[in-house]
C-alpha cells in the first residue's frame, strides 16, 4: 500500500454517492480509491477531532494518518449488520485519540513533553456559542478534567459532529446514555463557568 496522502486524487466518476460501508467492503479487498474516497469524506471531521482533543496540531495530523491507516488493515473486520460504516470509524478515531491524550499526560507529567500552544480554530464550532468567544480558554481544561466518557461523547457531538446515535455507535452504548453523557458534561461545564441552565448567563 502507498501512503496515505493528506490531499487523496479525487474519486472515480459514480463512486462519490457510495456508503460508507460499501467503501470498507471494497477497502477490505484493497481498494486504494475507496479508501481514497473514505479520507475525502471523512478526513477533515477525524482532524477537527484530533486537534480539540489533543490540543495538539502535529499529533492530530498524525493521528489522522494512522487511523486511516488502522482503517486500512482492519476493515475487514466491519460488520454492516453491527451498524453504518461511519460510527465504525470515529471509533477507531476516539480510540486512537484517547490512547495518544493519555500517553501525552503521562510524558507531561513526567516534563518530557512540553505544553503545545492550541492551534487557531479552523471554524467556530458549539463551544462558542456555550461560553463565548472569550470564555474558550478557560473551557478547554475543564473539558480535559471531565470524566472519559463525558470527555469522548464531548468531543464526537461537537469537534465530530456526530448524532447521538452515530456517538452510541462509536462508543459502544445506546443514544439514551450518550444523552446522558452529554447532559452531564454541559452541566459540568456550565458549573465551572457559573452558567444558569435557566438563562444561559453567568450567575
Amino acid at each position: 500500500m502507498r501512503p496515505v496522502h493528506p490531499v487523496p486524487p479525487a474519486p472515480l466518476p459514480g463512486e462519490a454517492d457510495l456508503p460508507d460501508g460499501e467503501l470498507l467492503a471494497r477497502i477490505a479487498e484493497r481498494d486504494e480509491g475507496a479508501l481514497a474516497l473514505l479520507i475525502t469524506r471523512h478526513g477533515h471531521g477525524i482532524r477537527a477531532l484530533a486537534r480539540r482533543y489533543l490540543n495538539d496540531a502535529h499529533h492530530a495530523e498524525d493521528l489522522v494518518q494512522e487511523v486511516f491507516l488502522r482503517v486500512w488493515t482492519t476493515a475487514h473486520s466491519y460488520d454492516p449488520d453491527r451498524g453504518p460504516g461511519r460510527p465504525w470509524l470515529y471509533r477507531i478515531a476516539t480510540n486512537l485519540c484517547t490512547d495518544t491524550w493519555r500517553r501525552q499526560r503521562l510524558r507531561r507529567f513526567f516534563g518530557l513533553t512540553p505544553e503545545m500552544p492550541e492551534p487557531e480554530d479552523e471554524a467556530p464550532d458549539a463551544l462558542r456559542s456555550l461560553a463565548g468567544r472569550q470564555e474558550l480558554d478557560r473551557l478547554k481544561p475543564q473539558i480535559a478534567a471531565l470524566p472519559e466518557r463525558q470527555r469522548m461523547a464531548l468531543m464526537l457531538s461537537v469537534a465530530g459532529g456526530l448524532a447521538n446515535e452515530e456517538i452510541a455507535g462509536a462508543m459502544g452504548t445506546s443514544p439514551g446514555a450518550v444523552e446522558q453523557l452529554l447532559v452531564r458534561a454541559r452541566r459540568r461545564l456550565r458549573a465551572k463557568l457559573g452558567i444558569t441552565p435557566e438563562d444561559g448567563r453567568k450567575g
